[in-house]
Formats: structure tokens, sequence, C-alpha cells
């Protein structure tokens, strides 16, 4: 079985380890699957470059271009993590070298999924598949069921929210 690899916590950076490791598959002619939950905008740099990297790079998203409320999230919201995990199962079938499941500790932390369903996804993926695990928050079980766990924590930041194309987005 591969290796899970789980990026947490409230500091900025999580996706962006996980695509840094799938860009590094994707030099070695390697494929890398990112399903992303609970974001929805494809004017994000991982999401357009995906027709530069093919075939070697494949992203899907599953939610809306708004925000999930994580106190009270919508039937819509939860229909689209639900379709996620199915893309993920179907997407084991193929042995990626890499899956990554983008925001899925959050959206199992809020409810979207259930732990158990995702737990069950990660016994399902083969020897030659790796996977990465992202999100603010994380429910213990994914922590413990996670061979490397990496805690992103905020440090220092500026006032004013930041952004800019090609770094936040």
């Amino acid at each position: 079985m591969g290796k899970i690899f789980l990026y947490y916590g409230t500091g900025a950076g999580k996706t962006t380890n996980a695509l840094g490791l799938a860009l590094r598959c994707v030099g070695h002619g390697l494929k890398a699957v990112i399903i992303q939950f609970m974001k929805g905008r494809k004017d994000i740099g991982e999401y357009k470059v995906m027709e530069k990297l093919k075939p070697y790079y494949e992203i899907y998203q599953f939610g809306r271009r708004g925000w999930v409320d994580l106190r009270n999230p919508s039937e819509t919201d939860k229909a689209l993590a639900k379709k996620a995990l199915e893309k993920a199962r179907e997407v084991l079938k193929s042995k990626p070298h890499l899956l990554v499941l983008d925001e899925i500790c959050l959206a199992a932390y809020i409810g979207l999924v259930d732990v158990q369903e995702v737990l069950n996804l990660l016994d399902e993926v083969p020897e030659e598949t790796d996977v990465v695990l992202t999100g603010r928050y994380c429910p213990p079980e994914l922590v413990d069921r996670a061979d490397v766990v990496n805690m992103i924590v905020e440090v220092k930041a500026p006032r004013e929210i930041y952004t800019r194309i090609g770094i936040t987005h």
C-alpha cells in the first residue's frame, strides 16, 4: 500500500505542499490526480495549468464558487463532497502515482463526508499510489491513519489579506 501524507493546520501552504509533490511527479513523467473538495474556482493556477501538463496531471473540483458554511454545510455541499469521494474511488482504480485529496480533512471535520468513509477509501489505496490529504482542521482518526503528518502553523503574516496571482491563487 502507498503512503498517506497529511498536511493540516491553520497556516498557509497545505495545498501548495501537495501541488509541489504533484509537480515533482509530473516532472518524472508520473501521473498525479488532484481532487479538490469544497473548491470550485476555475481561475486558480493549479486548475489553469491542467491543459499544459496533460496527460500526467489531472484536477477535479467538487465545490461551488462561494464559501462553505463550516457550521452548517448545505445539502448541495454534502452532495458535492460525496461525488468527490466517488471520483477518488474511481481514480484509484487507474493506480496513479499520486492522488491529492485537497481539503478532505476539513470536509471530514465539518461533516461533509463521514470520517469512516475516508478511512475506507484509504484502505483501498493500491501499492503504486501515494495519497496526500490536506485541510485546515483534521479529525484525529485521519492523523492516526496517515504515515507522514505535517502541521502547518502560521508564525507570521501581514495584517491585511495578501492576494497575488501565482502566489495565493
